[in-house]
């Protein structure tokens, strides 16, 4: 049976697309502008079965940011997944693409396509290649304000004055992406390696049995302190942070080798094979024989 494909329609979507004559009438206006400008900008929230083939690749630059849940691209026939808290820029392209939300985990995105008169000399400029993949960045507080400003303005019309403000609007929107440490003041900035370097400290035990206890006295923090601010910086909780994380961990193993459920359960820290079998299937809507035999069908 097919999978139901979806372009877009979600609950909870925005969405506008700037007709060609209108940013075509801005630039002639104000020439400067030609040099970048946005063309379709969008919020998919939970995006199940979101799906976009372009077999002729796409004239525009795509920017996508994840905060949460997973989705993938395919350019020239390689992969590129895209995860929580992770954004990828494509660039204008001929090559054919696909890209869309993972089936059990479907991603919640904000997105740009933006163009320009040389667009390819911009991508040099700031090298930004074809099959770079998703970049992690800690919750893009800025960027989010930024994206949201663009898009309000957007819906007050498409006029000269109106267009010209977003498309100044996008260059600050990539710098936030190009160069975060640049977008955040110091308090801010030392929160967020507290938690980069949590995060990395989590990948580095995934065979342990960490709490929530443990993370926050190796940062002499309590404990309601330390889960507030690693959520406001993720996304998530550091329990289902570090639950995250270990089933991404499970789901290579699976895809990768032969080796037993129960001891895949085991080298991640749980001794009951069964509970994590349940808490797999809770996740990612499926159990782990049959994630590993679906995956493996792809191939074939």
């Amino acid at each position: 049976m097919n999978e139901k494909k979806i372009q877009d329609g979600f609950e909870g979507e925005k969405y506008i697309s700037i007709p060609a004559s209108a940013w075509k009438s801005a630039i002639k206006g104000n020439p400067i502008m030609n040099q970048l400008y946005v063309t379709y900008i969008g919020y998919f929230p939970k995006a199940a079965y979101h799906y976009r083939e372009r077999p002729e690749g796409c004239s525009d630059n795509i920017l996508i940011y994840c905060t949460r849940g997973k989705g993938w691209f395919i350019i020239n026939n390689k992969r590129l997944d895209v995860g929580p808290n992770e954004f990828i820029i494509v660039p204008a392209t001929k090559v054919p693409m696909s890209y869309g939300a993972d089936i059990n985990d479907p991603w919640t995105i904000y997105w740009v396509h933006f163009s320009g008169k040389d667009i390819d000399s911009f991508n040099k400029g700031f090298n930004i290649n074809l099959y770079d993949g998703a970049q992690q960045i800690l919750l893009n507080e800025k960027g989010i304000q930024i994206w949201e400003s663009m898009y309000q303005n957007l819906e007050l019309g498409y006029s000269k004055e109106n267009l010209t403000n977003t498309n100044l609007c996008m260059y600050h929107l990539l710098a936030t992406f190009l160069y975060p440490d640049k977008h955040s003041n110091v308090k801010v900035q030392d929160e967020k390696n507290m938690i980069k370097e949590t995060v990395a400290y989590m990948k580095s035990n995934l065979s342990g049995k960490l709490t929530v206890e443990d993370l926050a006295n190796k940062n002499n923090l309590s404990t309601s302190h330390f889960s507030k601010m690693f959520k406001k910086s993720t996304g998530m909780s550091p329990m289902d942070y570090l639950i995250h994380l270990k089933l991404q961990r499970a789901c290579v193993q699976l895809y990768n080798s032969e080796t037993k459920v129960k001891e895949i359960a085991a080298s991640l820290g749980y001794d009951d094979p069964f509970h994590f079998s349940r808490l797999f299937k809770k996740n990612m809507r499926i159990s782990p024989n049959q994630y590993r035999i679906n995956r493996r069908k792809k191939l074939e």
